[in-house]
């Protein structure tokens, strides 16, 4: 079976306390349950790889994928450095009330405690309700002394900071980083492949047996940057039917890609799979005489085999993701 078409993914839906019903109500994903928090469009997570919904290799899993296809699939640079697992966590996620104060470990650290790759991140802001806000870094320079006694007093929302958002802003987060997505905000995710996550404080909230969830607030100490850092904002230009950078790490590059009537991608030079989120709008997606559908809420995955992609819309926007 040839690697030749862009590839759709069935999505992997997560339950979460904090969860809402956009998922379901504004980007189409298909399940009858209640609170969910989270579509895992792309996932290399153990017990949660992502299986392909599309074309003739509908039921392989991106493992099987790894393994077949290699660098056909995701590059030669990726293939040597990441061998068969993928090296990104791709995800939607709706935040019908705050999620938990938590921050997620480097690399070193999540290889020693973990045996995981740590967790760079950014968000991109798709819909956010009147007054929607994000907890991104601290107001102001903490000592650990400082934040350790903020923790025992149950006063920590006192020294963080808080920024009001709005559709189409986009927010960097290093590991370390202490940051929480709040109340009414649908977000794109993009991340290192890693679930650890060290929460420090989950709003007094009991889960759905009546119980609070875990903390690691001992994890946590070493791995915090206690620094002020007004890093985190990305500024981006939005020229139509043009890639514009958004962000750019050793981990991935994320590209605004608005689409306006017809445009070509060359990618011949790009040695990286290329993943294709929808963030508004719809369009169609053609490589080498395939063409597949995408609206708001959908992802594809592009193998690093195709050289070049027609891109057709009335109007869409794409994120566009290398590594």
């Amino acid at each position: 079976m040839k690697l030749d078409y862009p590839i759709k993914f069935e999505p992997i839906l997560k339950y979460r306390m904090w969860g809402g019903d956009k998922l379901v109500d504004v980007l189409n994903k298909q399940s009858d349950e209640k609170n969910l928090g989270e579509s895992w469009e792309l996932s290399d997570v153990p017990g949660d790889i992502s299986v392909v919904a599309n074309g003739d290799l509908k039921g392989k899993d991106l493992k099987q994928l790894l393994t077949l296809y290699g660098a056909d699939l995701v590059g030669q640079k990726n293939r040597e450095r990441f061998g068969t697992d993928f090296p990104i966590l791709i995800k939607y996620i709706d935040a019908k009330v705050p999620l938990s104060i938590q921050l997620h470990p480097n690399d070193a650290l999540a290889k020693e405690r973990h045996n995981s790759f740590g967790k760079t991140e950014m968000w991109y802001v798709m819909d956010a309700e009147p007054d929607a806000d994000l907890i991104v870094g601290f107001n102001k320079e903490v000592t650990k002394e400082e934040y350790v006694q903020h923790v025992d007093n149950n006063t920590l929302e006192d020294i963080l900071n808080v920024e009001k958002v709005k559709k189409g802003d986009s927010f960097f987060i290093n590991t370390g980083k202490i940051h929480a997505i709040g109340a009414g905000c649908l977000i794109a995710e993009i991340q290192q492949t890693s679930d650890v996550t060290y929460r420090v404080f989950d709003w007094n909230r009991v889960d759905k047996d009546g119980k609070p969830r875990e903390l690691h607030t001992e994890l946590a100490l070493d791995a915090i940057d206690f620094a002020k850092k007004d890093d985190f904002w990305l500024d981006y230009t939005k020229l139509e039917n043009s890639s514009n950078e958004i962000a750019s790490c050793p981990y991935f590059t994320t590209h605004y890609l608005p689409v306006k009537g017809e445009t070509t991608q060359d990618y011949s030079a790009t040695d990286s799979f290329v993943i294709y989120m929808c963030v508004d709008g719809e369009g169609t997606v053609t490589a080498n005489a395939h063409s597949v559908a995408i609206k708001k809420g959908e992802t594809i995955l592009l193998p690093a085999a195709i050289d070049e992609v027609q891109l057709s819309s009335t109007g869409m926007e794409l994120l566009e993701v290398t590594v």
